[in-house]
């Protein structure tokens, strides 16, 4: 008989079968526990064109995206060549990586209640972008508001692009779950 110990679901996760869902639910007038929306999954994605001809540094803001997600980053690579940009065919430009499952609900959880709130001059993030079809998309500016980023060690203070696909229909349900899940959106 094996003794293995299962895991326990992120705090964010449970917040929304326990509370969430049956909110929405109702707010939404849901019939169906399956017509909830979900997040389906979380892409961070780091433009790093200016640490192209630098290995060490793209090498450093490649491991500090790793840090942050608790996953390896993909690296991008150009497509064409563009003269006036310095840049080659296959060149490495950025690194991307797509969080799902306990993953991307325990870099979410960090995300709102730890990162967002240590942004400089922190009001909210703007409910304005949505994409038309239930997706959330944001920039962060520093990588540092991230406690796993040790200031001192990082050469240059990157941003990066993180997009929240979800399962919703419209932007207002997106909006909902999202408000749900604790998201500071601004009072627009």
């Amino acid at each position: 008989m094996s003794t293995t110990t299962k895991t326990e679901a992120p705090r964010l996760l449970k917040l929304y079968k326990e509370e969430v869902v049956a909110s929405l639910m109702k707010s939404l007038g849901y019939k169906n526990i399956n017509q909830v929306p979900c997040i389906n999954k979380i892409v961070i994605n780091s433009g790093l064109g200016d640490a192209k001809d630098n290995a060490k540094s793209f090498d450093m803001a490649v491991s500090s995206l790793g840090l942050i997600t608790g996953q390896k980053p993909v690296v991008t690579l150009s497509k064409k060549a563009v003269a006036n940009f310095k840049l080659r065919e296959h060149q490495k430009i950025g690194a991307k990586v797509t969080l799902r499952g306990n993953t991307m609900w325990e870099f979410l959880d960090r995300l709102i209640s730890i990162a967002l709130p240590r942004v400089r001059d922190f009001r909210g993030v703007s409910s304005k972008s949505f994409d038309g079809k239930g997706n959330y998309s944001m920039g962060i500016k520093e990588i540092s508001t991230f406690p796993e980023i040790d200031y001192d060690k990082i050469e240059k203070d990157r941003g990066f692009d993180v997009c929240i696909v979800t399962s919703a229909n419209t932007d207002a349900e997106a909006k909902a779950l999202l408000a749900e899940l604790g998201m500071p959106f601004k009072k627009d």
